[in-house]
Order: C-alpha cells, then structure tokens, then sequence
C-alpha cells in the first residue's frame, strides 16, 4: 500500500513539471535530494557505528540479558498468553531494551525472533495472535530514552543542544506507549 503511495505521489509531481514546464525544477531536486541523502548516511553512519557498538558490547557482556530479566516480570502482565520462561519473553525484552537505548537497527533481528517464536506458540497461523498484536503495538509507539537518530540528525545539522530534546521524547514515549497499551486493551476486548 505504502509503495502505491509513493509511486501515485511521484506520478502528480511529474506530471505536474511537466503540465507547468519545470522540469529542470524536477531534475535537480532529484539531484540534490540524492546528495543530501548521501552527505546524512555519510553523517549519521558514525553515531550509528557507536551505539550499535555499544549495544554489541553490552549485549556480549551480559548487560542485555539482565536488563531483559528486570523487564520480562512486567512483560507477563501485558502478556498473559505467553507461558512462563518462554523464550519469546526474552526476545522481547531484548527488543524493548535495544529500542529503549534508540537502537532500533539492533532491535529488529530480536523483534523477528520474537515474532518467529510467538508465531509457534499462535493456534491460527493465518491471524495474528493477541500477543503477536500487543507486541506490534509496543514496537510501534516507540519506547525510545535515547533517541540516537534524532540527536544525531540535531547534530548534523549544527543544532546548539543536539541532546535537549531527550526529555520531551522520554515523556512522549511513556505516554505514547501507555495511550497503545489502553487502545490495544480495549480493542482486544471488543473483539
């Protein structure tokens, strides 16, 4: 859906360069848009390197694992369907932990492990499961303490406190996360 979007987006623009004779106009905002994209991976790729590092280091030192056990207690509240010391109860808390930290290219491979062992334990494997649905929710409303990308984007573009946004989005992301979880409540009694 989201690429029939996009491919309906770029058909109006072109059209409409063409329908007002601005063409040159299009062809280089393609080209610079394809150098911005360029100098931003150039820019953010080293702040990236760093906390994926980081994430690497605490993860082979353990630190990981125990911050997943400190979050898989409450994780059986939200996810009741899900049998005690089952292992998607750790890929979870893995998965919140690394997007806690603003990992998120670290947190997807624990998010489809996740996924891979919630689906083993879905009695319907065409529908998503209560808790297949629950974690999605989560994943979604971006339970982020320390958004990297952000603070690195801030950074590239000579902010003068790159990191004066942690707050604000420390707030947002409990209430967002809290606003899911109701929802995600609610809806599932409905149904």
């Amino acid at each position: 859906m989201v690429n029939k979007i996009w491919s309906f987006l770029i058909i109006i623009g072109i059209l409409f360069c063409l329908t007002t004779n601005k063409i040159g106009l299009l062809n280089e905002e393609i080209l610079n848009s394809a150098k911005t994209s360029f100098e931003m991976i150039i820019k953010i790729f080293p702040v990236m390197a760093l906390w994926l590092g980081i994430a690497k280091i605490a993860e082979a030192s353990g630190l990981l694992k125990k911050l997943s056990l400190k979050i898989s207690r409450p994780l059986k509240f939200i996810f009741p369907e899900i049998p005690t010391g089952h292992e998607s109860l750790s890929y979870i808390s893995s998965n919140i932990i690394a997007n806690m930290f603003g990992l998120g290219n670290a947190a997807t491979p624990f998010g489809l492990k996740a996924m891979q062992s919630l689906q083993e334990l879905n009695k319907t494997k065409d529908t998503a499961s209560r808790s297949m649905i629950t974690f999605l929710v989560i994943n979604t409303s971006g339970v982020t303490l320390i958004p990297t990308t952000i603070i690195s984007l801030r950074m590239m573009y000579g902010s003068a406190n790159p990191t004066s946004i942690v707050f604000p989005c420390i707030i947002i992301t409990i209430l967002g996360t809290i606003s899911a979880l109701i929802i995600d409540r609610f809806f599932a009694r409905i149904s």
